[in-house]
């Protein structure tokens, strides 16, 4: 026998087409918008309200760092540390408040 005979006699017949595949595409797509992306947006939004709600005064903490808030400005904070030192972070570093009235 052949080898070209036994070749064809081995190919599957193709199934289901593009449309098949363009649904699992699909659900593949739902499936990381509502696992992964939308959880993400929702993370950053609550943290830049997080900082843009910070004022004079707050107990906040900036990579590991625990100081209160001095001064606020356009993309930076001042926070001042228990020494009496200050300090300049990026307000993108701010991970946690804590508002000055549970002090």
């Amino acid at each position: 026998m052949s080898l070209f005979v036994l070749a064809q006699d081995a190919a599957p017949n193709p199934t289901g087409g593009i449309s098949q595949t363009l649904i699992m595409i699909g659900i593949a797509l739902v499936f990381f918008y509502f696992i992964l992306w939308r959880p993400e947006q929702k993370r950053r939004k609550a943290a830049d309200a997080m900082r843009s709600s910070l004022k004079k005064g707050d107990k906040v903490t900036a990579m590991g760092i625990v100081g209160k808030v001095e001064r606020i400005q356009d993309h930076t904070v001042v926070l001042k540390m228990i020494d009496g030192a200050l300090i300049e972070v990026l307000k993108a570093a701010i991970t946690d408040v804590q508002s000055s009235k549970e002090d």
